[in-house]
């Protein structure tokens, strides 16, 4: 029996409705089951309520038109419950939608012949504890970000893994990412390049005022502690760019490896140092 699809397209993307009317036309044609998510099918006129909680919950793979933040919004909105989510790149880097706009027949032709292949990625489970109870707990993708308000001064950050002190960050703020953002903000900040199945976490620090805080790698089932060492005005915790939340005096940040991973569908024989390549545009030369 073929894979009944579930179509989610970022509708703010100029090239989206042609898309997904092509691809609505080329699944009826193969016979595979569509289903479209409700601002999808507005793009090219049809009528669906289907929400994406609907297509995660009906669907046995999610196909996303649009960029890395598409992605991460919708792991956002579906929180558990994830299927395969196959990417087309509808943005700019895209190392998630890593398949481009011009490949969409290529990934219809993988998804009726079921040749595709999952990239099984580790998820953060953030958790905020506040007066020894969880106030509030998160997934995450790439990362969580610890900063500092609009207010251009350090903030201090006592870190501890697996119970035993790290350090006291003096810094813009702290980055926790996994190995799939890896490539993302931490990367930015001077963090190294993770592959998928590094089977690590890194910590990185934005800007610290001592240079050889350096980023630290941590096994990703490892227990990592974070608490302000000082009543600061402003702190924000970041949850892959999607949502902000305020950190509270003598909150506890606790970040762990969620119990579940995010299947991230790819063309076969896709390889990830390939992809690395292309999108750093590491071409071997000077030029």
């Amino acid at each position: 029996m073929p894979a009944r699809i579930g179509l989610i397209a970022n509708d703010g993307k100029v090239d989206a409705g042609e898309l997904v009317h092509e691809i609505a036309r080329d699944c009826a044609r193969r016979g595979l089951p569509l289903v479209l998510e409700k601002r999808a099918a507005l793009l090219i006129g049809a009528d669906s309520a289907a929400t994406t909680t609907d297509l995660a919950r009906d669907c046995d793979l999610l196909l996303v038109l649009g960029g890395d933040g598409t992605i991460l919004q919708v792991l956002h909105e579906l929180r558990d419950g994830f299927r395969p989510i196959l990417g087309i790149n509808l943005g700019t880097l895209g190392f998630l939608t890593c398949v481009s706009a011009a490949a969409w027949p290529q990934a219809l032709d993988a998804i009726a012949a079921g040749t595709y292949q999952l990239s099984e990625r580790a998820l953060l489970e953030v958790q905020i504890v506040r007066g020894g109870q969880t106030a509030a707990r998160y997934i995450a993708l790439n990362d969580a970000v610890i900063s500092r308000g609009e207010l251009s001064r350090l903030i201090k950050l006592n870190v501890a893994v697996d119970g035993a002190t790290l350090s006291e960050y003096n810094a813009d703020g702290l980055i926790v990412a996994t190995p799939t953002g890896s490539t993302a903000y931490s990367l930015s900040a001077g963090g190294p390049v993770l592959t998928p199945d590094s089977g690590v976490f890194v910590i990185t620090p934005i800007c610290p005022h001592v240079l050889t805080m350096r980023p630290v790698l941590v096994s990703e089932h490892s227990c990592i502690e974070i608490t302000p060492c000082r009543e600061e005005p402003e702190i924000f915790l970041s949850l892959d760019g999607q949502a902000s939340v305020r950190v509270h005096s003598g909150d506890l940040i606790r970040i762990t490896q969620a119990p579940q991973r995010l299947p991230l569908a790819m063309l076969p024989g896709t390889s990830f140092f390939e992809v690395l390549r292309q999108k750093l545009k590491w071409s071997g030369t000077a030029v």
